[in-house]
């Protein structure tokens, strides 16, 4: 009877225990199998997360099905592409959006078969024969159950530990997506690896007693580790935000003790530090000023320690955290943050250190989906900035002596790629290498840090040899900056595109009483682009 799960609806926390997760994913399952789901039989979900994505997820699983994540964002030609090369059976669809999508392919999709939607809105007169609601396939799966109530034990007796759980589409930022194959083993490898006692979680690991919110998408390999197969494997709660613009606010009414997330995340957060100190008191502006001074002499030894307190830095940080940062820390969210983890992309050191001076050491960690997501981590005390820390424990890591391209081989090495056993052969060497495509270098020998993608080195017209993404992380650091991409391959000098952060800078403009218009007007602002210039120029400094 334990809160395993907590969703916001409408603006209310309700609590769902694990006997509560445990019915409703197994009326998901007996749904799916009244709907013909079998071992081996592929099913999609395209939806935001909420209960229902774990209910989906985990209840295919049960079925020995494989599961499917799509991204809430996917346009129709993506699904079209990504239903017909899974195969899917049955997809199941968050709202009308999404059903208009799906109704728009399904034609087209030979595999397809049925269409189940989570939210009814504005889908009334909707009459397609091969589209029902999750009420109706659970109504199905009721009598399917009646009829044959040991059919997901006879299942769990065929399980084994080869079984493929899931296909996890990567970007396909250099062709069409490929569905990287992750089994069971896989998934309890890298789940323990990731959570393991004594780890980056502390000498207990993750326990029952953290709290998480639950907001980057579940499509995502990091985010279902955390959330489905981490919060079934350590007993965590999980909180999923009322909509993705109320996940700030949501933070801070959670308070969670364990926050994962993504450089993007951490960046907003210091952005929108920037503009509430910006527009705060005199007295605030002062008294916050302070604080920081503080914290950024505190961050300075704790650096030098890899992360660990000194005498100094403990009072620093305490009289810091007295004078500003425990209420700032509770507004954002993070007043009982013991654990903040970024992953998924490198991350400025600036921003790192913005946060270490308010106490949060945020340690980086690396892994990609082909290896279920573990490889490196910065641990408790050992913590080097810009780096993404030491190989984890049971896995061989290793640079390649002419290219310096990270190559790691153990458990969690997926089966390779769905229907793609050319592209697997490129990725895994027949000794059990995974080529990761990402370059290298070690720090002091213990550390890995990521020097970018080797296909996105730059080699400049000179010959020379630059890695765009330090640059485009120093010049994102700032708060102004949304995102930075430097382009020079073959050319004699380097430039960026930039995007501005609209909410930073047109609180900047207002403060400057510069009028404007749109987005694309107000990046286009003398005062703006000089704005900007100046970052460049610190950056290039």
């Amino acid at each position: 009877e334990r809160v395993a799960l907590r969703e916001k609806r409408p603006g209310i926390w309700r609590d769902i225990t694990w006997s509560d997760y445990l019915e409703n994913t197994e009326m998901v399952a007996f749904a799916l199998a009244a709907l013909g789901v079998g071992p081996g039989d592929r099913v999609a979900i395209q939806a935001e997360n909420r209960p229902e994505w774990l209910y989906v997820d985990v209840g295919s699983n049960m079925l020995r099905a494989v599961i499917v994540g799509f991204y809430p964002t996917n346009p129709v030609a993506e699904i079209r592409y990504l239903l017909t090369d899974s195969g899917t059976k049955v997809l199941v669809a968050e709202d009308q959006e999404q059903v208009d999508k799906a109704l728009e392919v399904i034609d087209d999709v030979e595999s397809l078969e049925w269409v189940v939607y989570l939210d009814s809105r504005g889908l009334a007169d909707y009459d397609d024969p091969r589209l029902l609601s999750l009420d109706e396939a659970i109504a199905k799966g009721a009598e399917l159950r009646a009829q044959d109530p040991d059919l997901l034990a006879r299942r769990e007796a065929e399980k084994t530990s080869s079984d493929l759980v899931t296909l996890i589409y990567t970007s396909g930022t250099t062709g069409p997506p490929k569905g990287a194959m992750l089994s069971a083993d896989n998934i309890a490898f890298g789940t323990d690896v990731f959570a393991e006692e004594g780890g980056m979680f502390g000498d207990k690991g993750m326990t029952h007693d953290d709290v998480l919110v639950s907001y980057l998408p579940l499509s995502h390999v990091l985010e279902r580790g955390v959330t489905t197969w981490g919060g079934l494997r350590n007993g965590t709660i999980i909180h999923f935000a009322e909509w993705i613009d109320t996940v700030v606010a949501d933070l801070a009414e959670v308070q969670p003790t364990v926050l994962v997330a993504v450089p993007r995340i951490w960046e907003k957060i210091q952005a929108n530090v920037a503009i509430k100190m910006a527009n705060a008191s005199r007295l605030k502006r002062f008294t916050y000023g302070i604080a920081r001074t503080l914290g950024d002499r505190a961050a300075k030894d704790r650096i030098a320690r890899g992360g660990a307190h000194t005498p100094l830095s403990r009072v620093l940080t305490f009289l810091a955290w007295l004078i500003a940062g425990r209420k700032l820390r509770r507004l954002l969210g993070l007043a009982k943050v013991r654990m903040a983890l970024s992953g998924a992309a490198p991350i400025s050191t600036d921003v790192l250190t913005f946060f270490l001076s308010l106490g949060i050491l945020i340690h980086e960690a690396y892994g990609m989906t082909e290896n279920t997501a573990v490889a490196t981590a910065n641990r408790p005390g050992r913590v080097k900035l810009g780096t993404v820390g030491e190989v984890q424990p049971q896995i061989e890591l290793r640079l390649d002596e002419k290219t310096g391209e990270v190559l790691t081989r153990h458990r969690g090495t997926f089966l390779g790629y769905w229907n793609r056993p050319d592209a697997t052969a490129e990725a895994v060497s027949e000794d059990g290498w995974l080529h990761t495509g990402d370059v290298g270098e070690w720090v002091d020998g213990t550390h890995v840090k990521i020097v970018d993608r080797i296909k996105d080195i730059i080699i400049t017209a000179g010959g020379k040899n630059i890695s765009p993404s330090e640059i485009e992380n120093a010049i994102k650091a700032s708060p102004y900056v949304r995102e930075a991409v430097v382009i020079g391959d073959q050319r004699p000098y380097l430039t960026a595109i930039i995007g501005i952060e609209f909410d930073t800078v047109a609180d900047w403009a207002a403060r400057r009483r510069i009028e404007y218009t749109t987005y694309r007007d107000l990046s286009t602002k003398p005062e703006t682009i000089e704005l900007i210039a100046g970052v460049v120029r610190d950056v290039n400094t």
